[in-house]
């Protein structure tokens, strides 16, 4: 007998997060065992609050707009920062509500707080024998995620910024003055967005000229005198740090005192920031901190169409594992080959992503702490390539229409 199945999408956007939510879509449009698609507006707590959208009259018999929603970025069901409490009244009032719609799967779009949600709901459901599948289909721009070899939305994030070096890098080429230009990629305890700039680099391009990644204790000392050697054979001088890079006692240089987000994580801001000041009165140069911030998150315009095409396959995977019986995994994929660059997709337990973060190997960190090898150049390349076609109206980028969550976002402030 078909079931209904529900999906939502949580955390932080992606440029290519839609294509999962095209990819699950598209194969339960053509799946026996589903009847009806629902989709949470803004995740568990859209769900809590009753507030779901009909996915299957939105999507059916519209190819059109469902080939617009993998080229659109963000967020199509609108996102949450919601993390499931240890109650069982919250856990019987979700597993009620999914009952009132029928559902029999259940996916959850995210990174890892997501899978967190998805780990813990379906411990709850199988515990107390409930016939749901709960599964979860792995994004995160910050690359951290456990037991995938790369999360989708990395790529597309890792091409912006490799391609505002290379835009920097020409910007800055045109003067003879000796300037520094410092920026700063999101990550808190990973730095494979700050390492991706590497990309940037070719025959014609030597930048960025330092990388720093959290991975390894952040000197300020080290960082002034990196600088000034590279100051002495460039004019210009362009430098990629994490966000969250430390000390050598662990401390965020760019830590807020004390404060966390709900989920504890510590909250940071201005790492660019604070090492210009550094740059300006240690060195005197003309300097610069340009913080991407979430420009990088959902470019929309430069995505990868790797990373579009791997993200939607695994929205596709994460359908047909629920339907085949399997809960409490996630979808994912093991690199194969880089020559051709091919990978396999199978399903993980999400317990292995739930909370964990993935750093960068230590040793494809330079020796000098403000490089990265060429392993990270090969595990790199394959991810950024690839363009996708992309429908344009009166010049910009046509994305399908999010206004709808605006006014939901209105019905939670009443």
């Amino acid at each position: 007998m078909a079931k209904n199945m529900i999906i939502g999408q949580s955390g932080g956007p992606t440029a290519v997060i839609n294509a999962s939510l095209a990819g699950a879509i598209e194969y339960a449009l053509e799946c026996n065992e589903i009847e009806n698609i629902y989709g949470m507006v803004h995740g568990i707590q859209g769900l809590l609050e009753d507030n779901i959208k009909d996915l299957s009259a939105h999507f059916a018999n519209r190819p059109s707009r469902l080939n617009r929603l993998r080229t659109t970025p963000a967020m199509f069901l609108g996102s949450c920062r919601f993390k499931l409490s240890n109650s069982d009244e919250e856990y019987e009032k979700i597993v009620s509500q999914l009952e009132k719609y029928d559902i029999g799967y259940f996916f959850y779009i995210g990174g890892n707080d997501s899978m967190d949600t998805v780990d813990k709901l379906s411990k709850y459901i199988a515990k107390n024998n409930i016939d749901i599948k709960v599964v979860g289909i792995p994004k995160t721009i910050d690359n951290d995620l456990m037991g995938i070899d790369h999360t989708p939305g990395f790529a597309s994030a890792a091409k912006y910024i490799a391609l505002a070096v290379r835009n920097v890098a020409y910007d800055t080429a045109i003067y003879s003055i000796k300037s520094v230009h410092i920026i700063e990629a999101m990550g808190r305890n990973a730095g494979w967005l700050a390492a991706s700039s590497v990309l940037c680099r070719d025959s014609k391009n030597v930048a960025p000229h330092l990388i720093y990644l959290p991975e390894i204790p952040f000197s300020v000392d080290k960082f002034v005198s990196d600088i000034k050697a590279k100051l002495e054979e460039y004019n210009s001088v362009i430098v990629v740090v994490s966000e969250g890079v430390r000390d050598e006692n662990g401390k965020y240089i760019s830590a807020r005192g004390d404060k966390v987000d709900k989920f504890g994580h510590i909250m940071l801001s201005g790492t660019g920031a604070y090492l210009k000041e550094v740059v300006e009165e240690q060195i005197g140069c003309k300097v610069r901190a340009l913080e991407p911030s979430v420009l990088q998150r959902s470019a929309g315009h430069t995505p990868s169409l790797t990373d579009i095409t791997e993200a939607q396959n695994l929205g596709l995977v994460a359908v047909k594992a629920a339907v085949a019986g399997e809960s409490g995994v996630f979808s994912t994929l093991r690199r194969v080959s880089n020559k051709p660059y091919t990978v396999e997709y199978y399903t993980e337990r999400v317990s292995v992503a739930a909370n964990a973060e993935k750093t960068v190997p230590l040793e494809w960190i330079t020796q000098s702490g403000n490089d990265v090898t060429n392993d990270m150049v090969e595990y790199l390349k394959p991810l950024v390539r690839g363009v996708p076609q992309i429908p344009y109206r009166d010049g910009l980028p046509d994305y399908v229409n999010v206004s709808y969550l605006d006014k939901a976002k209105q019905k939670y402030k009443n």
